[in-house]
């Protein structure tokens, strides 16, 4: 078993922030996150979705994703 065969099923969105050319394409799944449980957000490259995804606590990708819309690192 692969370490990313638990998120076969995962309902994967990309990310509004990927490049449209294709390139730079980030994927996580909402459906591990419930916050208020402690939930988990995998975050994978779509060029390579056979890959075993990064797993991310669901405060702290919150808080990641609050800081990429607040500019905090630049913008587009």
């Amino acid at each position: 078993m692969s370490a990313g065969s638990k998120f076969v099923t995962a309902h994967w969105v990309k990310s509004s922030y990927s490049d449209a050319s294709g390139g730079q394409c980030v994927e996580f799944s909402r459906g591990f996150a419930p916050a208020l449980a402690g939930g988990i957000v995998p975050v994978r490259d779509s060029k390579a979705p056979e890959g075993a995804p990064l797993v991310f606590p669901a405060e702290v990708f919150a808080s990641f994703v609050g800081a990429v819309q607040a500019g905090t690192f630049g913008s587009r």
